[in-house]
């Protein structure tokens, strides 16, 4: 450990990566201002914008709340439609065309058990709040069933389970060039974490186990819980795969790891010591630039090495305060991580300021 911790404080003080990757990548949401899917203009600006500042992989968001942004029989993919009717053909397509043609890689965001605010979900008309993880208080609305406000699906459930292969399925079958798909809240909430005491989970969990009082406390109920996190990420990257052998299947994981497993169920370090990921992108959101390394230094004492991993750096909790923003990008790529990933498209154009980090680093590559 004292070599491991070494090699990373020479990476840091020295300026050199211990994983060195040239370029960088970029978060594009659709919520952002422009929505980049719904004109061929903003297509090519972004691919323009990539290619301006050594940019080399996108991550471009296409399904959120169980709406889609791909054709889909399945969630609701009236936001889809009417791109398509903007851009005159399927924009994701587009975009992953244009995006090769300038050897900029292209990987599918999708927000697997966030229904964020979306009461009319497609998913929820179907099976109503049955599906959604809860606490073990009761519900009268459901509005009750809001964590963190948003609608977050049970990960075990079987119904869920199935609306997800599913999704993924459309997505790997639709977009055959894509590069990869990137599986974000792939967790449970981590905001007073008492959840997954749906009817369902815990008639599977006493039919599992044999326990038949719950306990939060229980380290079994807790492993349990951890498990149906796991287990989808394994089954919904099996499907990709046999689908599309030569994609990567990547997640987003929390930090610090405490938080990620112990929170939120969400062991992101055993899914790339298994190969479940390819690797993770760690969402080390946070404005004390102090913080931030220690999220880092966590990250690394629990897995050795961040060659599996890409630490992304919060553009929009720094929009007032492009030095935050610069500080913690140069950590990042000096971290020994993969390619500094940037959250996200939309703040770098809120505030151009933020910009010039990612415009000097194309300086000393080229």
């Amino acid at each position: 450990m004292k070599h491991v911790l070494f090699l990373w404080a020479l990476a840091f003080f020295c300026g050199v990566s211990a994983h060195a990757e040239e370029g960088k990548a970029l978060f594009v949401s659709v919520i952002q201002e422009p929505p980049v899917l719904e004109s061929r203009k903003d297509i090519r600006r972004l691919v323009a914008f990539a290619e301006e500042t050594n940019v080399k992989t996108l991550f471009v968001q296409i399904y959120r709340e169980n709406k889609a942004w791909f054709p889909s029989a399945v969630a609701d993919a009236s936001p889809y439609e009417a791109a398509k009717a903007a851009v005159e053909e399927d924009p994701f397509a587009r975009l992953v065309r244009e995006a090769h043609a300038k050897g900029i890689e292209v990987h599918a965001w999708i927000n697997l058990l966030s229904l964020s605010q979306n009461e009319n979900a497609p998913l929820l008309r179907e099976h109503g709040p049955a599906i959604l993880t809860r606490n073990a208080e009761p519900k009268k609305t459901l509005a009750d069933y809001r964590i963190d406000d948003q609608y977050f699906l049970e990960p075990g459930d079987p119904r869920v389970r199935e609306t997800l292969l599913e999704i993924v399925g459309e997505i790997a079958h639709a977009y055959p060039e894509m590069d990869g798909l990137q599986f974000d809240y792939v967790r449970y909430p981590d905001w007073k974490p008492a959840y997954g005491r749906t009817e369902a989970n815990e008639f599977r969990f006493r039919q599992a186990t044999g326990v038949q009082t719950i306990d939060e406390q229980d380290p079994l109920w807790r492993e349990w819980k951890r498990d149906q996190v796991t287990s989808l990420v394994r089954v919904l990257r099996a499907h990709a795969l046999e689908i599309n052998p030569r994609l990567r299947v990547s997640t987003t994981g929390l930090v610090p790891y405490s938080r990620a497993r112990e929170e939120a169920f969400q062991d992101w370090a055993l899914w790339v010591e298994e190969g479940l990921a390819d690797f993770v992108t760690l969402m080390a959101y946070n404005i004390s630039t102090p913080r931030f390394e220690e999220m880092i230094r966590d990250a690394e004492r629990r897995i050795g090495s961040l060659s599996k991993v890409h630490v992304a750096v919060g553009a929009y909790t720094a929009l007032k305060n492009p030095a935050v923003f610069e500080e913690q990008f140069r950590l990042a790529e000096r971290s020994g991580a993969r390619a500094p990933v940037v959250f996200h498209y939309g703040s770098l154009l809120e505030n151009p300021a933020l910009v010039e980090p990612l415009r000097e680093t194309k300086k000393r590559t080229t």
